[in-house]
């Protein structure tokens, strides 16, 4: 019994190792400043964000970026409001803003939208954000020196503004250790997934993977499927970790409508690669056994050791890491959440393959 747990111990602890180091080598790493040069076409497929988009369109025209070297395309998806028309009055006299009302997608749900948008894309880099966001000041330039040095596909850190309320908490722990995951793999070559709030590629790479055509065995993952036909042509994968690059958003008002969107993420992960799969099963496994392994003292106490190497270790991870993403969680609510987080993966994963997956 001793061997079991030592096994899991080891692996657990290597791979807390792994992940502790990487981020923090992606955060502290020096930072490239190539003058700014690379042509954007920033991407935003809208469904019913009149109330967002003001806040999204303030922050686009505050990016620390030559405007003759960046243009925003807005794509409203057949929105019951008045998105189209607020969006058209508030970037009138912009001329390197345009919305379009798009009527006839080449792909359903919001990979429509967002293929209508890059082939009215004039530029040969292009960036995604959602309507729900609000990119801070260097986002544009922090892409474009990590373009310049010849990344393909870029994944940027898109954390949710805190609140005091149970739900956002909960969001702002699960999006944190969300990250911790796929920027860790992401530098391991493993690539599986990115915030859709914060992505970018070149245009050649896009239609060399055949843009959308092969990620569409569900209504979601414009991002994680297209992700994963990109590892699939060893193309170059980087992260964009700089100050000031940040995509904020709001998390989601009530449980139910977090369940929702949980449900719609994590039923692409039914379509990752079998390696991303097996990584992630292993992961999310070894943390659940030390979880629950409190339960199993009474076959060997020593299983307690599990339970008090996670506790530590899930401490200092979150301890270490959270300041990168600009969150603060105090002692007693990294362990409270974490617990959450631990059992609400179970329940989001069994989730997502009753709930239907809708696109807004």
């Amino acid at each position: 019994m001793m061997f079991i747990i030592l096994i899991i111990a080891v692996i657990y602890l290597f791979s807390e190792s792994i992940i502790l180091n990487s981020v923090k080598s992606i955060f502290n790493s020096p930072k490239a400043d190539f003058k700014p040069r690379l042509k954007f076409s920033v991407i935003v497929a809208a469904k019913n964000e009149e109330k967002n988009l003001p806040y999204l369109i303030d922050a686009l025209k505050k990016q620390n970026y030559p405007e003759n070297l960046f243009e925003v395309i807005i794509v409203d998806d057949n929105s019951k409001d008045n998105t189209f028309e607020i969006g058209a009055e508030l970037i009138s006299g912009l001329n390197h803003f345009s919305i379009y009302k798009v009527s006839d997608k080449k792909y359903p749900g919001k990979k429509g939208a967002l293929q209508y948008g890059i082939e009215k894309a004039v530029n040969p880099f292009i960036l995604i954000t959602d309507a729900d966001c609000q990119p801070e000041i260097k986002w544009i330039n922090a892409f474009s020196n990590k373009f310049e040095i010849g990344n393909d596909f870029l994944l940027g850190a898109a954390p949710f503004s805190e609140t005091k309320s149970l739900i956002n908490r909960i969001a702002c722990f699960e999006n944190l250790r969300a990250h911790l995951l796929t920027f860790t793999a992401a530098k391991s070559n493993l690539s599986y997934s990115a915030a859709a709030r914060s992505f970018g590629f070149r245009k050649k790479s896009f239609e060399k993977i055949k843009s959308y055509s092969n990620t569409l065995e569900t209504l979601s993952g414009d991002d994680d499927l297209l992700l994963r036909e990109a590892v699939k042509h060893k193309m170059r994968i980087g992260i964009v970790a700089e100050g000031n690059s940040l995509v904020i958003s709001e998390t989601p008002d009530s449980f139910r409508d977090y369940l929702k969107q949980k449900a719609r993420h994590t039923s692409t992960s039914i379509h990752y690669k079998l390696t991303h799969k097996i990584f992630l099963g292993v992961w999310h496994l070894i943390n659940l056994v030390m979880l629950l392994s409190p339960i199993l003292i009474f076959i060997d106490n020593k299983f307690l050791i599990l339970f008090l190497l996670k506790l530590f270790g899930d401490i200092n991870l979150v301890v270490s890491t959270k300041k990168f993403f600009n969150y603060k969680f105090n002692l007693f609510e990294i362990i409270f959440y974490q617990i959450i987080y631990e059992i609400l993966i179970v329940v989001n994963f069994f989730n997502s393959f009753f709930r239907k997956v809708e696109w807004k």
